[in-house]
């Protein structure tokens, strides 16, 4: 059964719910909610803004059922369910940028951040699912506008964050069971169908290729010039995006 922390301000869900699992909160399935984050936190350190109100923030305390290699599978399972509350709530067709970011028609929508700690006295093992997605934003500063948007902007309608978190929370447990019973094939294979970067020809971190498959722990698959890499992490930009820019 959930549990959802319902707050007005907080530092970032992540750290309210890693909190709640040290002080004995450690259920699986609860879930932070924020109007705000002082102090919002993306991959890589970098932050993430959102005024009162305009995004729904978010994290979801997993205490996992894979062992810790598989854990990264809980980043994709939160991607294809955050696409999915999209196509539910606002009829709006997202795709998978790897490792975790949420795209529409190319621009940014929602991104997902994932932690592990060891909580408790007992030292239990828990990972938080951070996903954050702009619902009301009607414009953006101008060095996020070209690379940015909302449902407000993609829709012209402001969908109830209560309405994208149950569709949310609907899609995660459906298909985090699916990956802690069946295995990674059928996120696997969901991801795959939504797959923006799937075709493109990426650089990340100095390794560069046309991305080719995700294999089943996760890394995405280049083919380059000296055959074919595995990559883990990193940041993907896209070649042939960065060579028309001026």
């Amino acid at each position: 059964m959930r549990r959802v922390v319902r707050l007005e301000r907080v530092d970032s869900t992540q750290m309210t719910a890693f909190a709640l699992a040290a002080d004995g909160a450690a259920h699986d399935g609860t879930v932070v909610v924020a109007d705000y984050q002082a102090s919002g936190r993306g991959r890589r350190g970098r932050t993430w803004e959102a005024s009162p109100g305009q995004s729904l923030l978010s994290t979801i305390l997993v205490r996992p059922r894979l062992l810790a290699a598989q854990w990264p599978a809980y980043s994709l399972v939160a991607a294809v369910a955050v696409a999915e509350a999209l196509a539910r709530t606002a009829a709006l067709a997202a795709r998978l940028k790897w490792p975790n970011d949420v795209l529409i028609a190319g621009r940014k929508i929602a991104g997902i951040l994932l932690e592990s700690r060891s909580v408790g006295d007992a030292g239990t093992a828990m990972v938080a699912v951070g996903v954050g997605i702009n619902l009301a934003q009607r414009a953006f500063p101008a060095a996020l506008a070209a690379r940015a948007t909302s449902v407000a902007i993609e829709t012209g309608r402001t969908v109830p964050g209560d309405a994208m978190l149950g569709s949310l929370l609907d899609a995660f447990d459906a298909w985090r069971a699916r990956l802690e019973g069946e295995g990674m094939a059928p996120v696997r294979a969901r991801w795959l169908a939504l797959a923006d970067t799937i075709g493109r020809r990426v650089s990340i971190d100095g390794v560069s290729g046309v991305a080719v498959d995700l294999d089943p722990d996760g890394a995405l698959v280049l083919d380059g010039a000296s055959g074919r890499h595995r990559v883990m992490a990193g940041e993907v930009r896209d070649e042939a995006e960065h060579a028309a820019r001026p």
